[in-house]
């Protein structure tokens, strides 16, 4: 072995250049690999770890209290065949109003409808609250609060801890204590005494399943646990699912590209391993056959080989785990940025498993790329290896030569479209690593169309150039010195105003669900915000609502779907879905200013979209709504979306990588060929051709397998661009209408085809310039 590795390390100090490109594409795969298996592991490891520990309920179901008692939900527990595994309850359940002056004092906590729950104690089979600061409430007049649990929240001057709430026609009530939980069961929790104070409509049960890992097994097990229960008892029923998904589903909008970029990564390593290696044994007959001369065995001979390339593949993964993991932590916290992590008390770390897999698969995967190439090693006698020149045999290449020769083009163009087939082998790898460059190419520049479409859309880009705000006294401000629809109307009035939309906002409540949704209105005008409408329609009057995909998986829904919202003072409003919008949070939706009003009557609108005349100065507008009301506060409306930008800048800088990645594998090959034909070079220069000739022999050689690799690297960009878009709408609950997958123009196709030429091109130019630049004199002293 002291022999093999003496050999190894002589051979990777010999062909630094080789090792320095086995090296660097390791390397970058290896980043871009942990960067996607990163973002998988993440995307689903705090969840189920944290659910599992808390013993998470599988289903939060409600009951209706007047028609079935607690002692029968107590029994659905224990009924033979239901699969429960445990059970929490039955927990009565109320709604309160929290009125605006008690949340204004209470951290995090917003006015509106307040679900309250009966509960003894935070503990028990299911859902295992995280009391995290305070005590639980134990007697009259006492409230928990569900909160994360942030700095400063359990203690210092903006603790709710040792506040009272005044609820209305309620004793005051003091808040105890801060708790979070998996299931989201509840907004606050008061002892059982309590509850019967605030008068409960429902009850809340909770289940975990002996069998509970899909939506079906879910819905069978709640059928199962409530059969026989008076019809229409079960009011709502919620499962972990959902909460799941919505945890998810902002980093899951990352994962499908990101996964696709490491697979071409992976493939692209793979490929130029393969053709490193076997340039190495080809350019490297002599010194096999001075091995196996000197007494190295066969087996020792490839040992040599495969060592010489795991060398700069163990350093390269090495370093690009490293700095995958450096670049990943940004990208997560970029990605995290409002996904529901809070109310699992979670910080978004990669597994150990995901450096360890890279660090190690990634020189396997050379190792296994080289060994094909390697074993032509082994099968080398001594004699014929030593015997074997440097430049390849005739056979295919001067058939396509002669062919070549008689057509009409320059002679260096002839014959550098001819080289490649004097090593076809060399040749299919070369346009494969331009194959899955191109491919990278056609898939960025797809998204990237996507995606500043999306945030155009999203963001209401050109359509409303102007928000404006009414003050409000509570936050420090000047008030406005006009109502609600006279502060409509004045935008209207003032100069290059072309339309002004009234936008305003109330809480409701999904009846038999704990969490409140907001519900957004519009009054007067044309949408700013209605041509981001995916599928369906658009509202055309009252009890009609569009929401985005999160909306509807989190609560169940499809479009057509009818449901109950509820808010204060008993009032109840039945709105239908006609339609998805492509983005929005989980908890809010759009409705008709009709169905806004007749939930919250006092409902006024707080915003103020304007759209100006094309050509308008929004500055100039934003002084005249100053001058004429200073308790009004414009802004100039942002047009960039956080997340179109994240996908458009990862994927640019991927490619760019694997882009460079490809056109090394390129300046090997050029490398090698220059290397074997240096007496070719030579007799061609010595009868007349210049060196520029020589540079485009060589760099048309390269740019023929470019142009061939974008041509077939074009449909299969187009299909990894079908695949990504379509994984990334069914993860991460978004939609994206058809105008927007309609990026495809012939103008768009021919660019990734060039793109081909130019990575080939780009590889060859360097190595093709320095071959020509050697003398004849070197040439013929070096033979």
């Amino acid at each position: 072995m002291s022999a093999v590795w003496r050999a190894s390390r002589a051979a990777v100090r010999r062909r630094r250049l080789q090792t320095s490109v086995i090296g660097v594409v390791v390397l970058v795969s290896s980043m871009a690999l942990v960067v996607a298996l990163g973002l998988l592991d993440v995307a689903s490891g705090p969840f189920d770890r944290l659910f599992g520990q808390a013993r998470g309920a599988h289903v939060v179901a409600t009951f209706d209290a007047a028609k079935v008692s607690g002692a029968e939900l107590a029994r659905t527990a224990h009924r033979s065949g239901s699969g429960v595994r445990a059970s929490a309850g039955p927990f009565p359940e109320a709604v309160v109003d929290m009125p605006q002056n008690a949340a204004s004092e209470m951290p995090g906590v917003g006015p509106g409808p307040l679900t309250v729950v009966g509960r003894a104690k935070p503990g028990g089979p299911v859902d295992r609250l995280d009391l995290f600061a305070g005590h639980w409430a134990t007697g009259r007049d006492q409230i928990v609060l569900a909160l994360p649990d942030a700095p400063g929240m359990g203690e210092g001057p903006h603790s709710p801890i040792g506040k009272t709430i005044q609820l209305p026609g309620l004793a005051p009530m003091t808040v105890v204590g801060l708790a979070s939980g998996v299931s989201g069961t509840a907004q606050a929790w008061v002892s059982p005494q309590q509850i019967a104070a605030l008068h409960p409509t429902t009850y809340q049960m909770l289940y975990r399943f002996e069998q509970a890992a899909t939506a079906r097994q879910i819905t069978a097990d709640t059928a199962a646990v409530t059969a026989g229960l008076p019809s229409g008892s079960l009011v709502a029923h919620q499962s972990y699912l959902t909460l799941k998904a919505q945890v998810a589903a902002a980093p899951n909008a990352f994962v499908p590209f990101l996964m696709a970029f490491g697979i071409l990564g992976l493939l692209v390593a793979v490929l130029i391993v393969g053709n490193v290696v076997s340039g190495a044994v080809v350019s490297g007959f002599r010194h096999i056959g001075v091995l196996k001369s000197l007494g190295f065995t066969p087996n020792q001979v490839v040992a040599v080989y495969l060592v010489m390339v795991c060398v700069p593949a163990t350093a390269g993964a090495a370093i690009g785990t490293v700095l995958g993991g450096v670049v990943a932590r940004p990208l997560l916290h970029q990605v995290f940025q409002g996904a529901d992590l809070a109310a699992v008390n979670v910080t978004p770390t990669i597994g150990s498993w995901v450096y360890a897999t890279t660090a190690l698969g990634m020189p396997a995967v050379v190792l296994l790329a080289a060994l094909i190439p390697a074993l032509r090693a082994h099968r080398l006698s001594a004699a014929r290896a030593i015997s074997a020149g440097s430049a390849p045999s005739g056979g295919r290449g001067l058939v396509v030569q002669r062919w070549l020769s008689g057509v009409r083009l320059p002679r260096p163009v002839t014959l550098g479209l001819g080289l490649p087939f004097a090593r076809p082998g060399r040749a299919l790898l070369t346009v494969s690593a331009v194959l899955l460059g191109v491919a990278t190419v056609t898939l960025a520049t797809g998204l990237s169309a996507t995606m500043v479409s999306y945030g155009d859309a999203v963001e209401a880009a050109g359509r409303a150039q102007v928000i404006v705000a009414r003050g409000e006294t509570r936050f420090g401000q000047t008030a406005s010195r006009h109502g609600d629809a006279a502060t409509q109307a004045l935008l209207r009035e003032l100069p290059h105003a072309a339309d002004v939309s009234a936008v305003g906002y109330a809480d409701v409540r999904l009846l038999g669900q704990s969490e409140d949704v907001s519900i957004q209105g519009e009054r007067g005008g044309r949408s700013a915000l209605q041509d981001d409408l995916a599928r369906g329609r658009w509202m055309r009057g009252p009890g009609e609502a569009v929401a985005s995909g999160r909306f509807l998986a989190k609560h169940g829904l499809r479009l057509g779907d009818s449901f109950a919202l509820g808010a204060a003072g008993a009032r109840q409003e039945r709105v239908t879905l006609v339609g998805e919008v492509m983005s929005g949070p989980a908890d809010w939706m759009r409705a008709d200013w009709t169905t806004v009003t007749a939930l919250a009557p006092g409902a006024q609108a707080d915003q103020y979209w304007v759209r100006l005349a094309p050509g308008s100065d929004a500055d100039a507008y934003m002084k005249a709504v100053r001058a004429a009301d200073p308790g009004l506060y414009p802004s100039v409306k942002t047009s960039v979306n956080a997340g179109a930008v994240t996908v458009i800048g990862s994927a640019s800088v991927l490619t760019l990588m694997l882009s460079l990645v490809a056109a090394m594998g390129v300046f090997n090959t050029v490398m090698l060929s220059a290397r074997e034909r240096r007496r070719d070079l030579g007799m061609l220069k010595s009868i007349g051709m210049t060196p520029r000739q020589v540079t485009v022999m060589m760099v048309v050689s390269m740019a023929g397998l470019g142009l061939l690799g974008g041509i077939l690297g074009l449909p299969l960009g187009v299909a990894a661009y079908r695949v990504v878009v379509r994984t990334t709408e069914h993860s991460a609950h978004l939609a994206f209408p058809a105008r927007m997958l309609d990026v495809w123009h012939p103008g768009s196709l021919a660019l990734p085809v060039l793109a081909g030429v130019a990575i080939a091109a780009l590889g060859a130019v360097i190595p093709a310039r320095t071959a020509a630049r050697q003398t004849i004199a070197r040439v013929l002293h070096t033979e």
